[in-house]
């Protein structure tokens, strides 16, 4: 990926022209920020680690598995949050004493026990897309810290299509792991933002959602057993698909971003790639009746395998971009919808009956291809508003239905009142993605012009809004997870007893504390014990 913002460099963008006529309507004037250095010209401290350090990991995985190179470096500097983008293009992201690639399960384990014995921290790394600061190479209280890059730990290991499951190896990205499948005739059909680049072992260790939940569940729901590396042993998880056999500790591992262990294979659920696909959008006159209609659809089942919300200004910028500015002036709320599958007809007249019954009207299958086209694009739009001096950054959470319009206007003015403390003109937008029964997933895109300092006026801003949060019922992370940047509320959002248990249970696997110091749980917290 671009070293300093997201996916292809030869991807990369100008804004559309749509686009750069809304900022000023939007925002007012804004600045446009000095260049961004060249990775050349990027300076780092020197390695903490020593020859011995360098010749331990390399008796394991290879001399060309362990790189201490400036770039190689800079490479594995964090993940992909718009802080992260700002700290490179001002030389202020830290980056790891090294970075080793294990090829296998047994290269993994062997990696954590000479960690242990020469007192290195270790971050796993997956494709990098962290937007929480769970990949910041902290050290913690260890004099080294080494990104151990999972990338050499792909493919598809074992497939029972019978049973429709597969084995995948954790480093296998989302593309290769469904190219893997697709020769077997099999889907996992895992879509988040983050599918070009992200991989099996980060999706189960973020608890990732992807834009299919609706139809196929997120990926802790597709999860059936995990192998896992822990400082202190080895775990294989997964007997049977149901068992009652004490707690489920395949869950302990899904969300746990690396601070218990490294997970190193992932058996998934797989179903027969779908021999159909059909798109249809649809307007409501507001976001609330958009909400009514999804909750319908979620709450009767059997709906769309996509089903989306874009509330006014969402919908309203999604169209300026494609060139219809008249329907974006005319406004409203939008939802997506895409059926897979052999029942599609059914589904969908039973949807349509749904979200026509709360006031929604069918637009055709247009804006649905258009968003399922550039679905995958739209963190290259992020980078060149960023070029343009223009602050761009997203945060999601969740409730239920009918705390879902409480909670999206406390986040909204948090945002807003934030902002405008700060001198800065904002604009928010907002989308459901992921329904349940009982409530869905809010998603928040917020631009602001920012005339300086960044990084400390979005820290205090995104402060605001987690009180907010937490403050109207609503969880921390819907699917970015923890990582550092939101830990300090995790303990809030699931007490002191859980956090207690998590605590137990890191201290149990990783002793010395090797493992992603700082996140998930602040390291105080693991201290005071």
């Amino acid at each position: 990926m671009r070293w300093n913002g997201w996916g292809d460099p030869a991807k990369a963008k100008e804004l559309p022209r749509a686009v750069r006529a809304l900022i000023p309507l939007l925002l007012g004037r804004v600045r446009r920020p000095a260049p961004s250095p060249s990775l050349a010209e990027v300076r780092v401290e020197s390695s903490g680690l020593t020859d011995a350090d360098r010749a331990a990991f390399a008796a394991i995985v290879g001399p060309e598995g362990v790189q201490v190179t400036e770039e190689a470096r800079i490479r594995h500097a964090g993940g992909r949050s718009t802080l992260d983008l700002l700290r490179r293009r001002a030389h202020e992201q830290r980056v790891p004493d090294g970075v080793v690639l294990p090829a296998d399960h047994a290269q993994v384990s062997a990696c954590l026990a000479v960690a242990g014995e020469r007192d290195v921290a270790v971050i796993p790394y997956g494709g990098g897309t962290s937007v929480v600061g769970a990949l910041d190479p902290e050290r913690g209280w260890h004099r080294a810290v080494i990104s151990l890059d999972l990338r050499r730990l792909t493919g598809l290991l074992r497939v029972d299509a019978l049973s429709g499951e597969a084995v995948l190896a954790a480093g296998t990205t989302g593309p290769d792991a469904e190219a893997l499948l697709a020769a077997h005739d099999l889907e996992l059909g895992h879509y988040p933002q983050s599918f070009r680049y992200a991989t099996i072992g980060g999706f189960a260790a973020a608890r990732s959602s992807g834009q299919n939940s609706a139809g196929h569940g997120r990926f802790d729901t597709m999860v059936t057993g995990i192998r896992v590396a822990t400082p202190t042993g080895d775990l294989e998880l997964g007997r049977s698909p149901g068992s009652a056999a004490g707690p489920d500790l395949i869950r302990l591992f899904l969300g746990s971003e690396g601070i218990f262990g490294v997970i190193t294979e992932v058996r998934v659920r797989v179903h027969p790639v779908p021999t159909r696909r059909v798109f249809e959008s649809w307007s409501f006159a507001d976001f609330a009746h958009g909400v009514d209609g999804l909750r319908r659809v979620a709450q009767r089942g059997a709906g769309p395998t996509v089903i989306r919300l874009s509330d006014e200004a969402e919908t309203a910028v999604s169209l300026a971009q494609v060139g219809r500015i008249g329907r974006a002036i005319a406004r409203g709320a939008s939802v997506v919808t895409v059926y897979e599958g052999e029942d599609i007809d059914a589904r969908r007249a039973r949807t349509g009956e749904l979200l026509r019954a709360a006031g929604g009207t069918s637009s055709g299958a247009g804006d649905a291809e258009d968003w399922a086209a550039g679905r995958f694009d739209g963190p290259y739009l992020r980078d060149s508003l960023l070029d343009a001096g223009v602050f761009c950054e997203t945060l999601e959470t969740a409730t239920t239905w009918s705390g879902l319009p409480a909670l999206k206007a406390a986040v909204e003015t948090a945002l807003r009142d934030g902002f405008h403390d700060a001198g800065a003109r904002s604009t928010v937008m907002c989308h459901v993605s992921h329904v349940y029964p009982t409530g869905a997933s809010l998603y928040f895109t917020v631009l602001a012009g920012i005339r300086s300092d960044p990084l400390s006026v979005w820290t205090a801003v995104k402060a605001r809004v987690n009180d907010a949060i937490l403050a109207h019922g609503g969880t921390i992370s819907h699917h970015h997870a923890v990582g550092r940047d939101h830990a300090p509320w995790l303990a809030q959002e699931i007490g002191p007893t859980g956090t207690r248990i998590l605590a137990a249970v890191k201290r149990e696997l990783d002793p010395q504390g090797l493992l992603n110091p700082g996140a998930v749980i602040p390291d105080v917290l693991l201290t005071e014990g």
